[in-house]
């Protein structure tokens, strides 16, 4: 039996412009050039700004689609070493997010962890949280930090500093071409 969660009936979204976000973030961090919290907000408004009507909604939609692909990679490489994803990623995530207060609210922390769950038991995360109501302007930082920090766990597994978004970029273009 289908759910009304299923990915298939969910929006891809611009995950092109999710994925810029998140790698320009890892690779601040990676090259040590990270910018304070008011500063990268000023940058994400700036660039949500620029967007048109339905255009910031499709990026939101492309984030929870970003977590989406990440954790299919992730439980397939927990599933690979008979461990179960939920048990070892989400615990790590809301340790991160809770160490990150400025950013990071701690009334968003159970809602990024319940995205991250549903996408690791295989449902959509945008249409799991549009089953709550609208996104909240408070959801916006930990959402992006959500996607930040599975991305960075999946390049710590791989030693890898660019494997999650070249992952993905690689799936964009196998999309294109099919």
């Amino acid at each position: 039996m289908s759910s009304s969660c299923d990915p298939q009936h969910a929006p891809a979204g611009d995950v092109g412009a999710a994925l810029m976000m998140i790698d320009s973030r890892l690779k601040s961090v990676y090259d040590g050039t990270t910018e304070t919290d008011a500063e990268q907000r000023l940058l994400v408004e700036q660039f949500i700004a620029s967007l048109g009507p339905g255009e910031a909604e499709d990026v939101l939609d492309g984030t929870c689609t970003l977590i989406y692909m990440f954790m299919v990679w992730l439980r397939k490489a927990h599933e690979a070493h008979d461990k179960d994803v939920i048990e070892y990623v989400v615990p790590t995530l809301v340790a991160s997010m809770r160490m990150m207060p400025k950013s990071v609210g701690p009334e968003a922390i159970p809602t990024m962890a319940g995205l991250v769950v549903a996408a690791g038991t295989g449902l959509s995360p945008s249409l799991w949280r549009k089953q709550y109501g609208d996104w909240t302007e408070a959801e916006m930082t930990p959402l992006e930090a959500t996607a930040f920090l599975l991305a960075e766990q999946i390049n710590r597994i791989t030693d890898d500093h660019d494997f999650a978004t070249r992952m993905i970029a690689e799936a964009l273009t196998r999309a294109d071409e099919g």
